[in-house]
Order: C-alpha cells, then sequence, then structure tokens
C-alpha cells in the first residue's frame, strides 16, 4: 500500500473511532451541556471520516476500517470504564487521553508520510487541529 492510501486509512480509521466512541457516549451522559459538545464532536469526526472514506474512494483506495475484534474491546471497554464513574469529569478524562493518543498518532504519520499528496495532509492536519481543539474544549469538564 502507498503512503497515500495508508494515510488516509489512519484518518478514517481514526475518525471513525471517534464517531463511535462519542456516539456509544451521547447515550450514556446526562449533563446536557456536556451532551452538546459531544454532539459537536460526534458532528466533527463524521465531516472529517466522510472526507476520508471519499478521498479513499476517488483514488480507488480500499477503505480499511476498524476491526470487529477492536469495536467490541472498545465498546466493552466504555461499558467499563463509564459502570465505575459516569462523571462528567471522568468521561472528558477518558476522551483527553484518546485524543491525546490520536496527537500522538497523527504526528508520527505525517512526519511517516511527509511526501503524500497535499490534500490528504491538509485532511491529516485538520484532524490533528481538531484533536487538539478537543483536548482543549474537554479540559472545562474536568
Amino acid at each position: 500500500m502507498n503512503g497515500n492510501a495508508e494515510l488516509l486509512n489512519f484518518i478514517y480509521q481514526n475518525s471513525q473511532m471517534g464517531v463511535d466512541t462519542i456516539n456509544q457516549l451521547i447515550g450514556i451522559v446526562e449533563d446536557e451541556k456536556f451532551k452538546k459538545h459531544l454532539i459537536f464532536q460526534f458532528n466533527g469526526y463524521k465531516e472529517i471520516h466522510q472526507a476520508a472514506q471519499k478521498a479513499l474512494n476517488e483514488n480507488g483506495y480500499d477503505e480499511k476500517g476498524i476491526g470487529t475484534l477492536d469495536k467490541i474491546k472498545t465498546y466493552l471497554m466504555i461499558n467499563m470504564q463509564t459502570l465505575i464513574d459516569k462523571t462528567t469529569s471522568h468521561i472528558s478524562e477518558m476522551l483527553i487521553i484518546g485524543s491525546n493518543m490520536g496527537v500522538i498518532n497523527a504526528v508520527k504519520n505525517l512526519k511517516k508520510y511527509d511526501d503524500a499528496e497535499a490534500g490528504i495532509i491538509n485532511l491529516m492536519k485538520r484532524l490533528l487541529k481538531f484533536e487538539e481543539d478537543n483536548i482543549q474544549k474537554l479540559k472545562e469538564f474536568l
């Protein structure tokens, strides 16, 4: 697989994880202000996910989504973490940790695939900025 396809699939998978995770949390969260923020995040991840999917399809690349086992593990982990503590602060902390992982992986992939097409790099930078902005906004809910 070439660098363009690999970077697009990273964006696709990362944003898919965001969509799936936030969607699950929206059903758990009770604080309305926090829920509105999660809906904003959900929509942002969804836009990036759709842009990555469109770019993959336009370039003739296969979409490599998140595996079923990883989806199940994430679903169970969220359920276990929120079973113990459903507070807004705890859920914000979980999301900040996830977004920090996303930032680290985004920076690594930008360096690894620095020869990718400009449009793909821009989409990766858009995801990176979105993750960084999410971290800052989530701090308000700690």
